[in-house]
C-alpha cells in the first residue's frame, strides 16, 4: 500500500494523477486517514498536521506517483438573491450563523437544512436544491499548507452581543 506524507495545491501538477480519491467536504479535513481510491487501491495519508483539502489538490505518493481529491457532489441549496446587496446580505446572516458557505458572484450554497432554507426564503431569498460539488470558502482558522493555522479556534455557535 503507498503512503502519502505531503501535497500539492491544486493546479501545481502538470501531469495526470494516478488516481482519484472523491470526498465531501466534511471528509476533506484530513491529518491521517486510510483513502479507499476509485481505481480500488489504497493509499495510507499521514501528514505531520491537519489540511483541509480543496477540489484537485494532490497528494505526493512514496513512489513520487500523485493522487488528486476531488468534491463529491452533495444535496445542496443554491441561494439567489434579487441583487448584489441583497446576496451579501443573505452571506452575512449565513456567516452570523458559522454555515459553511460557497458564495460565488451570483449565488451561495450549502448544505441543506431546512430552518436555514425558511430564514432565507423570509428574507427574500430564492432557494432551490440542487446537487453538485461543494467547496465552501475556507475559513480564517483553516489551514493549507500551514497558512493561517490556529489549530484551537472551535467552530461551534456562540452568541454575538
Amino acid at each position: 500500500m503507498q503512503r502519502a506524507t505531503s501535497f500539492k495545491p491544486a493546479g501545481s501538477v502538470a501531469d495526470a494523477p494516478d488516481g482519484v480519491v472523491i470526498l465531501p467536504h466534511d471528509g476533506r479535513h484530513l491529518r491521517r486517514k486510510l483513502l479507499h481510491l476509485d481505481n480500488g487501491d489504497m493509499v495510507m495519508l499521514d501528514l505531520k498536521e491537519p489540511v483541509l483539502f480543496h477540489h484537485g489538490d494532490r497528494l505526493l505518493l512514496d513512489d513520487g506517483t500523485t493522487v488528486e481529491i476531488q468534491a463529491a457532489e452533495e444535496r445542496l441549496f443554491e441561494i439567489r438573491a434579487r441583487d448584489t446587496l441583497h446576496l451579501i446580505e443573505l452571506a452575512w446572516h449565513l456567516g452570523n450563523r458559522h454555515l459553511s458557505a460557497q458564495i460565488e458572484a451570483d449565488r451561495i450554497l450549502i448544505q441543506r437544512d431546512h430552518v436555514i432554507r425558511d430564514m432565507l426564503v423570509g428574507l427574500g431569498a430564492e432557494v432551490s436544491d440542487i446537487v453538485e460539488p461543494f467547496q465552501p470558502v475556507r475559513g480564517a482558522y483553516h489551514s493549507h499548507g500551514g497558512h493561517g493555522s490556529h489549530g484551537g479556534h472551535h467552530e461551534g455557535r456562540h452568541g454575538h452581543g
